[in-house]
Parts: structure tokens; C-alpha cells; sequence
């Protein structure tokens, strides 16, 4: 059987790009394809395999430009020949899953949300900078968009969704059902420190709709050391906003981030996330998490057990949130137990078992 894996884009690392990188890892044989495909901005296991790309690879300043380059996107897609291939696997939250294949293939598309800018539109714009004139123009982009979207969700076979959160937006947005296989944690990169230091920590990638102010707003307020581990748009901003006790540490390597999650007091997740890696990874750690009331976190933090919620995205919320958590005591081991049913194994046999379902065994 030849099989082809196909990513969205490699033009930064959160975690589709760690699922696309296990999903490909899992795929014996597999060719990768993506629309555009930085080299840096992969996976390190993946970095180094021959990537097939789009005509829009070689378009200026794609590193810089690639968000503004999405009404090309739909246009790319459809220039991958993927006729070849017996069964075809999509990682997207955009658009490969609109991609064509042979009659007889089995298209299974996991996929890690419904586009946002397009079924979220007014949300996403508001938290998001576009110079003006390119804000003019957008509604109208956005709809043509929206029409071809509908018509690319008709091509997988299967869809495969991250989160129950993200299958019910599938349902709402394109009619299709979908499995629920969350994504994978490699939990071995983590061990539970009997040392703690007297920290917060974030870990994400600075953009604005993952509300990192929030964190750092409360931390402030309380005077509580935070480590901000990321990059991104927002980070100036919240340098600006930050008190005495706020540090940003940037683009952190693995080690440095286990460390990090190891000596932790709990990992603040105050964005609203499809699904959220982040809550298992520390929890991989037998840390806590406090997070928001809301999205993939109401699937992966167990209230109680392995943290705590907030209801509303304020600061003064946040607070709370983190003083009720100072009043607990945690079971670090019980937290890495919890996480230990996402591990990467999980993820590959029950990805594995969902293929054999649809008539394309891998194994």
C-alpha cells in the first residue's frame, strides 16, 4: 500500500506539528507533503525527510508573509498530486483536507479544528493585527473561502478529530462525524521531580488569542514568579504589562522546557484551546494546571485532581484561580497516571485500530 502524508504548512511549531510529526512517524513508508514546508519549523525526527511542496514554497518572504498568503492556500492544495497513493492522511486545521486523490484511496483527515478565520471570523479578526487595508478586504475573502471549505470537507472519507470539542465543530460546520483520537503526549520526556521551586509557568506560542496576559497580569497582581516560555507577536506587549516578577524566557530548548514543567508549581493555560498539549505535559511532570473553563481543557484537566478552572478570561478570575489552588495539596504521581492514558502508544493504537476500521490497515 502507498501512502501519503500531508500537512497543512511547517511555517511554525505548536501542536499540529507535533501530531503530523507522530502521525508520519507511524506511517511505514509514507511520502510527506505540505503546501510550504520551513525547514526550522518542523519537527526535529522530521526535519530531515524529503518534503514535497506547493509552487507557493518558493513565493517572497514566505517565512514572514505565509498568514497573508491564505487565499493562495486552496489554490496550492489543489496543485499536490496525490493520484498515486492507495490511502492519504491529512493533518489540518486549514486546508489539505481539501486535497484530491485517486478514486479508490481512503482519505482519512485528522483534523485539529474547522478553519477559525473562517466559521470564527469576527472573533479571530478582533484578536488579531491586520494592517487596514488588508482588514477592508477580508469579509469578502472570507467568504469565497467559506464556500470552498464546505466543498474541500466533502473529500475525506474520514474525519478524525483532537478533541470532543473540535468533533462538534466539525458537526456544526461541514455535517461530517468524527472519531476522537486525542493527540499524543511523548510522557517519557518528562519524570516527576520530588523538588519544587515557587514558579508558574506558561508554555505557549505568544499570540493573542492564547490570552497569556491574563496569566501575567495575575501574577503580577500577586506578586508570583511566572516563567513565560514562547515567542510570538504579543511578546513586546506583554513585556509592557509585566511586573518585577515576570520572566520571559523566550524560545525554550526540550531541556530546557522539561526542566522547567519539572520544578513548576502548576502551568497556567488561560486560552480557550481546540485540545491544548500543554496540560499533559506538565501533568507528564506530575504538575497541575489552572486553566480556563472552556475547550479541549475540559478534557484533559480533571477538576481536583490535576487542577483547577477559572470561569470567566479576567484577571481578577485568574487570581482566584490561583489561590484556591495554593490552598490544595496534589498527588504528584496520581497527575502522571492521568497523563500516562495519552502517552504516544495510546495515540498510535487507536490510530492504528481506526485505519484497520476503514479498510486501511498500516500494520
Amino acid at each position: 500500500m502507498k501512502i501519503a502524508m500531508v500537512h497543512d504548512y511547517f511555517t511554525q511549531m505548536g501542536g499540529a506539528e507535533k501530531v503530523a510529526e507522530e502521525l508520519y512517524n507511524m506511517l511505514p513508508g509514507a511520502d510527506l507533503f505540505a503546501t510550504v514546508a520551513l525547514k526550522d519549523k518542523m519537527p526535529e525526527s522530521i526535519r530531515d525527510v524529503p518534503v514535497t511542496t506547493s509552487w507557493m514554497q518558493n513565493l517572497p518572504r514566505m517565512r514572514d508573509l505565509y498568514r497573508l498568503y491564505f487565499p493562495l492556500y486552496p489554490f496550492a492544495v489543489s496543485s499536490l498530486d496525490l493520484s498515486q497513493y492507495d490511502l492519504v492522511v491529512s493533518s489540518s486545521s486549514g486546508y489539505v483536507k481539501g486535497v484530491q486523490v485517486a478514486p479508490d484511496a481512503i482519505h482519512v483527515c485528522y483534523c485539529h479544528t474547522p478553519m477559525r478565520w473562517v466559521w470564527n471570523f469576527d472573533n479571530y479578526s478582533s484578536r488579531e493585527s491586520f494592517a487596514g487595508g488588508v482588514k477592508a478586504v477580508l469579509p469578502t475573502l472570507i467568504r469565497g473561502l467559506r464556500i470552498w471549505d464546505e466543498a474541500a470537507a466533502r473529500q475525506p472519507d474520514h474525519f478524525v478529530a483532537n478533541s470532543q470539542t473540535v468533533a462538534a465543530r466539525i458537526k456544526r460546520a461541514y455535517g461530517r462525524s468524527a472519531e476522537v483520537i486525542v493527540p499524543p503526549i511523548d510522557i517519557h520526556r518528562f519524570k516527576v521531580s520530588l523538588e519544587q521551586d515557587d514558579y508558574y509557568v506558561v508554555l505557549a506560542r505568544l499570540v493573542p488569542y492564547k490570552r497569556i496576559d491574563l496569566a501575567v497580569s495575575a501574577c503580577t497582581a500577586l506578586g508570583r514568579k511566572l516563567v513565560v516560555i514562547g515567542s510570538g507577536p504579543a511578546l513586546e506587549g506583554l513585556k509592557k504589562d509585566a511586573g518585577p516578577t515576570i520572566h520571559f524566557a523566550g524560545r525554550a530548548s526540550d531541556a530546557q522546557v522539561e526542566e522547567y514543567v519539572s520544578r513548576c508549581r502548576a502551568l497556567i493555560f488561560p486560552g480557550e484551546e481546540d485540545f491544548g498539549m500543554a496540560p499533559l505535559e506538565v501533568a507528564a511532570a506530575g504538575r497541575p494546571t489552572i486553566a480556563y473553563r472552556a475547550g479541549g481543557a475540559m478534557e484533559t484537566v480533571v477538576e481536583g485532581v490535576t487542577g483547577v478552572f477559572f470561569n470567566e478570561q479576567t484577571t481578577e478570575e485568574v487570581v482566584d484561580a490561583i489561590e484556591r489552588f495554593e490552598r490544595q495539596e496534589w498527588a504528584p504521581l496520581a497527575i502522571r497516571l492521568h497523563a500516562e492514558g495519552f502517552s504516544t502508544e495510546v495515540f498510535r493504537e487507536k490510530f492504528a485500530a481506526f485505519l484497520r476500521r476503514v479498510g486501511a490497515p498500516i500494520d
